[in-house]
């Protein structure tokens, strides 16, 4: 009888990364591949999932017949929405056992390893999750339309939004402002074309351009990095006060937006003990073993 393998998968409005470990927990390989919202395009989840686990296994030197002797531990952006869990759950996917959860949830588990605590997330989209005696907190985290505040899609969308603003003689014009008008050849019914088709991770792909030049204090960028640093303080303050006793930042923003965050708050972070894809595993394990039977070695 084959010896089992797990694989964590953390899937995000961006990117889905996979990571395979064998029983003793000694890292295999690892994968990645594009975004992996199963809420708002569950076909391309579907294949970014497929994607990054069998890049795993190429990693692994495995082929994919050993996702069969695979246990699976899948944290997914939209698992929040029942439907789109619901319509995941009837897929026929190739693993011996499989548990899915949001993206947060992965992510708690592997920052603070099933003990008492929360996690911010600040990627493309953005959103916090407390665990405290065993009650699940959420916050934020309801979607691009009318939520992550606190993330790249949304820094790159209002980014976009005022160098239109500056185009009109509404606003100042900056260097950043400039420069998102030059990559759109100066012609704003090229941003309306982009809007009208752009996805959450189109518009992250401008966070690092607008953190580049608050760094040289543009006045534009500083103004919208300050703003998603804002928002996140409020996703943080709501759960110091539901009593989270340590908190962590994970996802693409971070490390960028730490130092925006106030001395009160920066005292407030914690060190993640591992990332989302181990605590995937580790949910995979769980649903297997006994929890105290978890060991994962350092890849």
């Amino acid at each position: 009888m084959s010896k089992p393998f797990f694989i964590g998968v953390d899937g995000g409005a961006t990117s889905c990364h996979a990571r395979i470990r064998d029983m003793d927990g000694s890292l295999l390989g690892e994968g990645e591949s594009g975004p992996a919202n199963i809420h708002s395009n569950f076909r391309l989840a579907m294949e970014s999932i497929r994607l990054a686990c069998e890049a795993a296994l190429r990693s692994a030197g495995l082929d994919e017949q050993n996702l069969r002797h695979s246990h699976a531990g899948l944290g997914l952006a939209g698992a929040g929405i029942k439907q789109a869990c619901d319509r995941f759950l009837l897929e026929k996917l190739p693993f011996a056992s499989m548990v899915l959860e949001t993206d947060a949830y992965v992510a708690w588990l592997g920052a603070h390893r099933g003990g008492d605590g929360a996690i911010v997330i600040l990627g493309t989209g953005s959103c916090g999750l407390a665990m405290i005696n065993g009650r699940r907190i959420g916050v934020a985290g309801w979607g691009s339309e009318v939520s992550d505040e606190a993330g790249g899609q949304r820094m790159g969308r209002e980014a976009l939004r005022r160098a239109l603003w500056a185009f009109d003689g509404r606003a100042e014009k900056t260097a950043l402002s400039k420069a998102i008008l030059d990559r759109f050849g100066r012609d704003p019914a090229k941003i309306v074309r982009f809007a009208s088709r752009a996805t959450p991770a189109l518009y992250a792909e401008l966070a690092p351009l607008v953190l580049q030049y608050a760094s040289a204090q543009d006045p534009l960028a500083v103004a919208l990095v300050k703003e998603t640093a804002e928002a996140a303080v409020t996703i943080i303050n709501r759960l110091v006060d539901v009593g989270s006793p340590a908190i962590s930042l994970v996802g693409g923003l971070a490390e960028p937006l730490i130092p925006w965050l106030p001395p009160r708050i920066r005292d407030l972070i914690t060190e993640p003990q591992s990332d989302p894809l181990d605590g995937g595993i580790l949910m995979a394990r769980r649903a297997l073993f006994r929890p105290d039977s978890m060991q994962l070695r350092a890849g």
